[in-house]
Protein backbone atom coordinates (compact mmCIF):
# COMPACT_ATOMS: atom_id res chain seq x y z
CA UNK A 1 0.00 0.00 0.00
CA UNK A 2 2.79 2.41 0.94
CA UNK A 3 5.54 1.37 -1.48
CA UNK A 4 7.74 3.99 -3.10
CA UNK A 5 5.81 3.39 -6.30
CA UNK A 6 2.43 4.79 -5.29
CA UNK A 7 -0.72 4.55 -7.38
CA UNK A 8 -2.19 7.96 -8.07
CA UNK A 9 -5.69 8.49 -9.43
CA UNK A 10 -6.13 10.88 -12.30
CA UNK A 11 -8.90 11.67 -14.72
CA UNK A 12 -8.32 11.66 -18.48
CA UNK A 13 -11.24 12.56 -20.76
CA UNK A 14 -13.65 11.92 -17.92
CA UNK A 15 -12.30 8.43 -17.22
CA UNK A 16 -10.60 7.65 -13.92
CA UNK A 17 -7.20 6.06 -14.51
CA UNK A 18 -4.27 5.09 -12.37
CA UNK A 19 -0.66 6.04 -12.84
CA UNK A 20 2.49 5.13 -10.99
CA UNK A 21 5.31 7.51 -10.16
CA UNK A 22 8.54 6.99 -8.26
CA UNK A 23 8.98 10.75 -7.75
CA UNK A 24 5.69 11.94 -6.38
CA UNK A 25 5.32 15.59 -5.50
CA UNK A 26 2.48 14.76 -3.12
CA UNK A 27 1.95 11.30 -1.70
CA UNK A 28 -1.45 10.54 -0.28
CA UNK A 29 -3.77 7.92 1.12
CA UNK A 30 -7.51 7.76 0.49
CA UNK A 31 -10.22 5.20 1.05
CA UNK A 32 -11.81 3.22 -1.78
CA UNK A 33 -15.02 2.64 0.20
CA UNK A 34 -16.91 5.95 -0.24
CA UNK A 35 -17.25 5.57 -4.01
CA UNK A 36 -18.74 2.13 -3.47
CA UNK A 37 -21.06 3.24 -0.67
CA UNK A 38 -22.46 6.57 -1.85
CA UNK A 39 -24.42 7.13 -5.05
CA UNK A 40 -23.43 9.74 -7.63
CA UNK A 41 -25.69 12.45 -6.14
CA UNK A 42 -24.17 11.92 -2.70
CA UNK A 43 -20.64 12.01 -4.11
CA UNK A 44 -21.51 15.21 -5.96
CA UNK A 45 -22.69 16.75 -2.69
CA UNK A 46 -19.33 15.86 -1.20
CA UNK A 47 -17.49 17.45 -4.11
CA UNK A 48 -19.57 20.63 -3.78
CA UNK A 49 -18.93 20.83 -0.05
CA UNK A 50 -15.22 20.19 -0.53
CA UNK A 51 -15.05 23.09 -2.98
CA UNK A 52 -16.73 25.36 -0.43
CA UNK A 53 -14.37 24.16 2.30
CA UNK A 54 -11.24 24.54 0.16
CA UNK A 55 -12.13 28.08 -0.94
CA UNK A 56 -14.11 29.59 1.95
CA UNK A 57 -12.98 27.80 5.11
CA UNK A 58 -9.56 26.11 4.99
CA UNK A 59 -7.66 29.22 3.82
CA UNK A 60 -8.69 30.94 7.06
CA UNK A 61 -8.59 28.23 9.74
CA UNK A 62 -5.04 29.04 10.91
CA UNK A 63 -6.12 32.63 11.51
CA UNK A 64 -9.20 31.46 13.44
CA UNK A 65 -7.09 29.10 15.52
CA UNK A 66 -4.69 31.92 16.39
CA UNK A 67 -7.59 34.19 17.34
CA UNK A 68 -9.23 31.33 19.28
CA UNK A 69 -12.55 32.04 17.61
CA UNK A 70 -14.23 31.55 14.27
CA UNK A 71 -16.87 33.69 12.50
CA UNK A 72 -19.68 31.27 13.31
CA UNK A 73 -22.51 33.17 11.68
CA UNK A 74 -20.51 33.66 8.48
CA UNK A 75 -19.64 29.94 8.30
CA UNK A 76 -23.18 28.86 9.13
CA UNK A 77 -24.58 31.13 6.41
CA UNK A 78 -22.17 29.68 3.84
CA UNK A 79 -23.29 26.19 4.80
CA UNK A 80 -26.95 27.12 4.99
CA UNK A 81 -27.04 28.89 1.62
CA UNK A 82 -25.51 25.77 0.05
CA UNK A 83 -28.16 23.57 1.69
CA UNK A 84 -25.80 21.58 3.92
CA UNK A 85 -27.42 22.32 7.31
CA UNK A 86 -30.71 20.55 6.63
CA UNK A 87 -30.05 17.81 4.10
CA UNK A 88 -32.45 15.32 5.71
CA UNK A 89 -34.83 17.84 7.25
CA UNK A 90 -38.35 18.77 6.01
CA UNK A 91 -38.57 20.81 2.83
CA UNK A 92 -41.26 23.09 4.32
CA UNK A 93 -38.71 24.39 6.85
CA UNK A 94 -35.87 24.84 4.38
CA UNK A 95 -34.41 21.34 4.33
CA UNK A 96 -33.85 19.05 1.36
CA UNK A 97 -36.03 16.18 2.61
CA UNK A 98 -33.42 13.56 1.67
CA UNK A 99 -32.45 10.39 3.50
CA UNK A 100 -29.94 10.19 6.34
CA UNK A 101 -27.40 8.67 3.95
CA UNK A 102 -27.19 11.98 2.07
CA UNK A 103 -26.58 13.74 5.35
CA UNK A 104 -23.91 11.17 6.24
CA UNK A 105 -22.10 12.00 3.00
CA UNK A 106 -22.04 15.66 4.04
CA UNK A 107 -20.84 14.86 7.55
CA UNK A 108 -18.00 12.75 6.18
CA UNK A 109 -16.82 15.60 3.94
CA UNK A 110 -16.70 17.93 6.94
CA UNK A 111 -13.60 15.93 7.83
CA UNK A 112 -11.67 17.80 5.14
CA UNK A 113 -11.83 20.98 7.27
CA UNK A 114 -8.33 21.54 8.66
CA UNK A 115 -9.54 22.78 12.05
CA UNK A 116 -11.42 20.18 14.06
CA UNK A 117 -13.03 22.87 16.19
CA UNK A 118 -14.90 24.10 13.12
CA UNK A 119 -16.08 20.70 11.86
CA UNK A 120 -17.15 19.53 15.32
CA UNK A 121 -19.11 22.73 15.97
CA UNK A 122 -21.02 22.40 12.70
CA UNK A 123 -21.78 18.75 13.45
CA UNK A 124 -23.13 19.63 16.90
CA UNK A 125 -25.48 22.12 15.26
CA UNK A 126 -26.76 19.73 12.56
CA UNK A 127 -26.92 16.53 14.61
CA UNK A 128 -27.61 17.48 18.22
CA UNK A 129 -29.52 20.77 18.18
CA UNK A 130 -31.60 20.75 15.00
CA UNK A 131 -33.01 17.17 15.00
CA UNK A 132 -35.10 17.32 18.23
CA UNK A 133 -36.86 20.47 17.02
CA UNK A 134 -37.63 18.75 13.71
CA UNK A 135 -38.91 15.64 15.54
CA UNK A 136 -40.86 17.11 18.45
CA UNK A 137 -41.34 20.83 17.86
CA UNK A 138 -44.66 22.54 17.17
CA UNK A 139 -45.11 24.34 13.88
CA UNK A 140 -44.39 27.64 15.65
CA UNK A 141 -41.14 26.34 17.14
CA UNK A 142 -40.09 24.92 13.80
CA UNK A 143 -40.66 28.27 12.12
CA UNK A 144 -38.98 30.20 14.91
CA UNK A 145 -35.95 27.97 15.57
CA UNK A 146 -35.66 25.15 13.03
CA UNK A 147 -36.02 27.12 9.79
CA UNK A 148 -33.39 29.80 10.60
CA UNK A 149 -31.05 27.10 11.92
CA UNK A 150 -31.30 25.26 8.60
CA UNK A 151 -30.84 28.44 6.57
CA UNK A 152 -27.76 29.37 8.59
CA UNK A 153 -29.27 32.55 10.02
CA UNK A 154 -29.21 31.10 13.55
CA UNK A 155 -26.38 29.36 15.37
CA UNK A 156 -27.64 26.92 17.98
CA UNK A 157 -26.20 25.17 21.03
CA UNK A 158 -27.37 22.34 23.27
CA UNK A 159 -27.39 23.20 26.97
CA UNK A 160 -27.23 19.85 28.72
CA UNK A 161 -24.04 19.33 30.75
CA UNK A 162 -23.65 20.98 34.15
CA UNK A 163 -20.70 21.26 36.57
CA UNK A 164 -22.08 18.30 38.53
CA UNK A 165 -23.74 16.40 35.70
CA UNK A 166 -22.02 15.67 32.41
CA UNK A 167 -22.92 12.32 30.90
CA UNK A 168 -25.27 11.75 33.86
CA UNK A 169 -28.11 13.86 32.46
CA UNK A 170 -30.54 12.55 35.10
CA UNK A 171 -28.62 14.50 37.77
CA UNK A 172 -28.98 18.00 36.30
CA UNK A 173 -30.11 20.74 38.68
CA UNK A 174 -31.33 23.48 36.31
CA UNK A 175 -35.03 24.20 36.88
CA UNK A 176 -37.76 25.71 34.73
CA UNK A 177 -40.73 26.63 36.94
CA UNK A 178 -44.14 27.56 35.51
CA UNK A 179 -45.53 31.02 36.18
CA UNK A 180 -48.70 31.48 34.25
CA UNK A 181 -47.97 30.83 30.58
CA UNK A 182 -44.21 31.18 31.06
CA UNK A 183 -41.28 29.24 32.40
CA UNK A 184 -38.73 30.84 34.74
CA UNK A 185 -35.33 29.18 34.26
CA UNK A 186 -32.54 29.14 36.83
CA UNK A 187 -29.31 27.16 36.67
CA UNK A 188 -26.03 26.84 34.85
CA UNK A 189 -24.62 24.79 31.98
CA UNK A 190 -21.02 24.02 31.03
CA UNK A 191 -19.00 22.70 28.05
CA UNK A 192 -21.51 24.27 25.69
CA UNK A 193 -20.29 24.10 22.08
CA UNK A 194 -21.24 27.29 20.16
CA UNK A 195 -22.35 28.79 23.47
CA UNK A 196 -20.69 32.22 23.13
CA UNK A 197 -22.19 33.11 19.77
CA UNK A 198 -25.35 30.98 19.69
CA UNK A 199 -28.68 32.68 19.05
CA UNK A 200 -30.61 30.02 20.94
CA UNK A 201 -30.14 26.99 23.12
CA UNK A 202 -31.85 23.63 23.21
CA UNK A 203 -31.92 23.43 27.00
CA UNK A 204 -32.85 20.51 29.23
CA UNK A 205 -34.23 21.42 32.64
CA UNK A 206 -36.30 19.95 35.45
CA UNK A 207 -39.89 21.08 34.94
CA UNK A 208 -41.38 19.10 37.85
CA UNK A 209 -40.38 17.29 41.05
CA UNK A 210 -41.00 13.79 39.72
CA UNK A 211 -38.66 10.88 38.98
CA UNK A 212 -35.35 12.07 37.43
CA UNK A 213 -36.01 10.31 34.11
CA UNK A 214 -39.54 11.71 33.81
CA UNK A 215 -39.35 15.27 35.15
CA UNK A 216 -37.22 16.90 32.46
CA UNK A 217 -38.16 18.82 29.34
CA UNK A 218 -36.31 20.10 26.29
CA UNK A 219 -36.92 23.83 25.89
CA UNK A 220 -36.04 26.23 23.06
CA UNK A 221 -34.46 29.23 24.77
CA UNK A 222 -33.43 32.43 22.94
CA UNK A 223 -30.10 33.60 24.34
CA UNK A 224 -30.56 37.33 23.73
CA UNK A 225 -33.01 37.64 26.64
CA UNK A 226 -32.40 39.15 30.11
CA UNK A 227 -30.81 36.84 32.68
CA UNK A 228 -28.42 34.95 30.36
CA UNK A 229 -24.68 35.27 31.06
CA UNK A 230 -21.96 33.63 28.97
CA UNK A 231 -18.36 32.92 30.00
CA UNK A 232 -15.69 31.63 27.61
CA UNK A 233 -14.00 28.33 28.48
CA UNK A 234 -10.25 28.15 27.86
CA UNK A 235 -9.21 24.83 26.28
CA UNK A 236 -6.00 22.94 25.49
CA UNK A 237 -7.25 22.25 21.96
CA UNK A 238 -10.13 22.94 19.56
CA UNK A 239 -9.04 26.56 19.80
CA UNK A 240 -11.35 27.93 17.11
CA UNK A 241 -14.36 26.20 18.64
CA UNK A 242 -16.67 28.32 20.74
CA UNK A 243 -17.16 26.69 24.17
CA UNK A 244 -18.93 28.49 26.99
CA UNK A 245 -20.41 28.25 30.42
CA UNK A 246 -23.97 29.57 30.50
CA UNK A 247 -25.75 31.03 33.52
CA UNK A 248 -29.53 31.42 33.64
CA UNK A 249 -30.99 33.76 36.27
CA UNK A 250 -34.77 34.16 36.18
CA UNK A 251 -34.81 33.72 32.41
CA UNK A 252 -38.39 33.90 31.16
CA UNK A 253 -39.58 32.01 28.06
CA UNK A 254 -43.05 30.83 26.98
CA UNK A 255 -44.03 27.41 28.35
CA UNK A 256 -45.04 26.62 24.76
CA UNK A 257 -41.30 26.50 23.97
CA UNK A 258 -41.20 22.99 25.45
CA UNK A 259 -40.59 20.38 22.76
CA UNK A 260 -43.31 17.75 22.62
CA UNK A 261 -44.82 16.58 25.88
CA UNK A 262 -43.60 18.07 29.14
CA UNK A 263 -41.48 15.55 31.04
CA UNK A 264 -40.26 13.73 27.91
CA UNK A 265 -36.99 15.64 27.67
CA UNK A 266 -34.73 12.92 29.04
CA UNK A 267 -36.15 10.33 26.66
CA UNK A 268 -35.95 12.73 23.72
CA UNK A 269 -32.30 13.49 24.46
CA UNK A 270 -31.40 9.81 24.83
CA UNK A 271 -32.94 9.06 21.43
CA UNK A 272 -30.91 11.88 19.93
CA UNK A 273 -27.66 10.60 21.43
CA UNK A 274 -27.41 7.76 18.89
CA UNK A 275 -27.28 10.37 16.10
CA UNK A 276 -24.67 12.37 17.98
CA UNK A 277 -22.47 9.34 18.60
CA UNK A 278 -22.64 8.29 14.98
CA UNK A 279 -21.65 11.82 13.97
CA UNK A 280 -18.15 11.61 15.45
CA UNK A 281 -16.78 8.76 13.32
CA UNK A 282 -18.54 10.14 10.26
CA UNK A 283 -16.83 13.53 10.33
CA UNK A 284 -13.49 12.14 11.54
CA UNK A 285 -12.78 9.21 9.19
CA UNK A 286 -11.70 11.56 6.41
CA UNK A 287 -9.61 13.53 8.89
CA UNK A 288 -7.86 10.28 9.76
CA UNK A 289 -7.28 9.56 6.07
CA UNK A 290 -5.69 12.99 5.73
CA UNK A 291 -3.39 12.46 8.71
CA UNK A 292 -2.11 9.24 7.15
CA UNK A 293 -1.74 10.97 3.78
CA UNK A 294 0.19 13.90 5.18
CA UNK A 295 2.42 11.61 7.21
CA UNK A 296 3.25 9.55 4.12
CA UNK A 297 4.16 12.74 2.26
CA UNK A 298 6.24 14.16 5.11
CA UNK A 299 8.15 10.93 5.78
CA UNK A 300 8.89 10.46 2.09
CA UNK A 301 10.41 13.92 1.92
CA UNK A 302 12.21 13.85 5.27
CA UNK A 303 15.76 12.42 5.01
CA UNK A 304 17.69 10.81 7.84
CA UNK A 305 20.84 8.75 7.63
CA UNK A 306 20.87 9.00 3.87
CA UNK A 307 17.33 7.81 3.18
CA UNK A 308 13.76 8.93 3.68
CA UNK A 309 12.02 8.24 6.98
CA UNK A 310 9.37 6.42 4.96
CA UNK A 311 11.97 3.91 3.72
CA UNK A 312 12.10 2.45 7.21
CA UNK A 313 9.89 -0.63 7.22
CA UNK A 314 8.56 0.13 10.70
CA UNK A 315 7.00 3.35 9.38
CA UNK A 316 5.29 1.63 6.45
CA UNK A 317 4.07 -1.22 8.63
CA UNK A 318 2.63 1.12 11.27
CA UNK A 319 0.86 3.31 8.72
CA UNK A 320 -0.53 0.20 7.06
CA UNK A 321 -1.91 -0.99 10.40
CA UNK A 322 -3.54 2.36 11.07
CA UNK A 323 -5.06 2.51 7.58
CA UNK A 324 -6.55 -0.93 8.17
CA UNK A 325 -8.10 0.28 11.41
CA UNK A 326 -9.61 3.31 9.68
CA UNK A 327 -11.18 1.15 6.99
CA UNK A 328 -12.59 -1.22 9.61
CA UNK A 329 -14.17 1.72 11.42
CA UNK A 330 -15.52 3.13 8.15
CA UNK A 331 -17.13 -0.20 7.26
CA UNK A 332 -18.79 -0.32 10.69
CA UNK A 333 -20.04 3.26 10.31
CA UNK A 334 -21.39 2.65 6.82
CA UNK A 335 -23.36 -0.33 8.12
CA UNK A 336 -24.83 1.86 10.85
CA UNK A 337 -25.68 4.58 8.30
CA UNK A 338 -27.57 2.07 6.15
CA UNK A 339 -29.53 0.83 9.16
CA UNK A 340 -30.27 4.37 10.33
CA UNK A 341 -31.47 5.33 6.85
CA UNK A 342 -33.87 2.39 7.02
CA UNK A 343 -35.24 3.62 10.35
CA UNK A 344 -33.62 0.88 12.43
CA UNK A 345 -32.20 1.25 15.94
CA UNK A 346 -28.43 1.79 15.70
CA UNK A 347 -27.67 2.29 19.39
CA UNK A 348 -25.33 -0.71 19.46
CA UNK A 349 -23.36 0.15 16.33
CA UNK A 350 -23.31 3.90 17.07
CA UNK A 351 -21.90 3.23 20.55
CA UNK A 352 -19.29 0.86 19.11
CA UNK A 353 -18.31 3.33 16.40
CA UNK A 354 -18.05 6.25 18.84
CA UNK A 355 -15.90 4.18 21.22
CA UNK A 356 -13.63 2.94 18.44
CA UNK A 357 -13.34 6.39 16.88
CA UNK A 358 -12.32 8.10 20.12
CA UNK A 359 -9.54 5.60 20.71
CA UNK A 360 -8.37 5.36 17.11
CA UNK A 361 -7.97 9.10 16.49
CA UNK A 362 -5.77 9.34 19.57
CA UNK A 363 -3.67 6.41 18.37
CA UNK A 364 -3.28 7.83 14.87
CA UNK A 365 -2.40 11.34 16.06
CA UNK A 366 0.17 9.94 18.49
CA UNK A 367 1.78 7.55 15.98
CA UNK A 368 1.90 10.08 13.15
CA UNK A 369 3.33 12.79 15.41
CA UNK A 370 6.14 10.40 16.36
CA UNK A 371 7.13 10.00 12.72
CA UNK A 372 7.36 13.78 12.34
CA UNK A 373 9.99 13.94 15.07
CA UNK A 374 10.56 17.45 16.40
CA UNK A 375 8.39 18.94 13.66
CA UNK A 376 5.45 17.04 15.08
CA UNK A 377 5.77 19.03 18.28
CA UNK A 378 5.62 22.34 16.46
CA UNK A 379 2.25 23.97 17.01
CA UNK A 380 1.75 24.95 13.36
CA UNK A 381 1.67 21.40 11.98
CA UNK A 382 -1.61 19.63 11.26
CA UNK A 383 -0.52 16.55 13.18
CA UNK A 384 0.11 18.58 16.35
CA UNK A 385 -3.33 20.16 16.00
CA UNK A 386 -4.84 16.69 15.71
CA UNK A 387 -2.87 15.54 18.76
CA UNK A 388 -4.28 18.42 20.83
CA UNK A 389 -7.80 18.46 19.45
CA UNK A 390 -8.87 14.89 18.91
CA UNK A 391 -8.30 13.80 22.51
CA UNK A 392 -11.70 15.34 23.22
CA UNK A 393 -13.41 12.71 21.04
CA UNK A 394 -13.34 10.16 23.86
CA UNK A 395 -15.01 12.66 26.21
CA UNK A 396 -17.51 14.74 24.25
CA UNK A 397 -20.86 13.29 23.24
CA UNK A 398 -20.62 10.43 25.73
CA UNK A 399 -17.33 9.24 27.23
CA UNK A 400 -15.72 5.92 26.36
CA UNK A 401 -16.93 4.61 29.69
CA UNK A 402 -20.54 5.61 29.01
CA UNK A 403 -20.45 3.84 25.65
CA UNK A 404 -18.99 0.74 27.30
CA UNK A 405 -21.82 0.80 29.86
CA UNK A 406 -24.35 1.00 27.02
CA UNK A 407 -22.70 -1.89 25.20
CA UNK A 408 -22.60 -3.92 28.39
CA UNK A 409 -26.34 -3.52 28.86
CA UNK A 410 -27.10 -4.32 25.21
CA UNK A 411 -24.67 -7.18 24.60
CA UNK A 412 -24.70 -8.98 27.91
CA UNK A 413 -28.19 -8.42 29.29
CA UNK A 414 -29.72 -11.30 31.22
CA UNK A 415 -32.48 -13.29 29.57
Amino acid sequence: MFSRSVCVRRVVNGVRQFSSSKNLATAYYSSVLPERFYNEEQLQMQRSLKKLIDTQINPFVDEWEAQEQMPSHHIWKLMGDAGFLGVHKPIEYGGMGLSYKYHAAVLEELGSIKAYGVSSSIAVHTDVIVPPVAMYGSDRLKKEFLAPSISGDYVGCVASSEPGAGSDVASIKTKAVRRGDDLIINGQKIWITNGLKADWALLIANTSEGAPHKNKSLICVPLNVPGVTRVKIEKIGLKSADWAQLFFEDVRVPAANILGKEGDGFKQLMIQFQDERLTFPLFLVKSMDDLISETVKFTQERKTFGKSVFDNQVVQFRLGELATEIESLRALVYTAVEMHSEGKDVTRLASMAKLKCGRLVREIADSCLQFYGGMGFASETQVSRAYRDLRATSIAGGTDEINLQILGRILFKKN
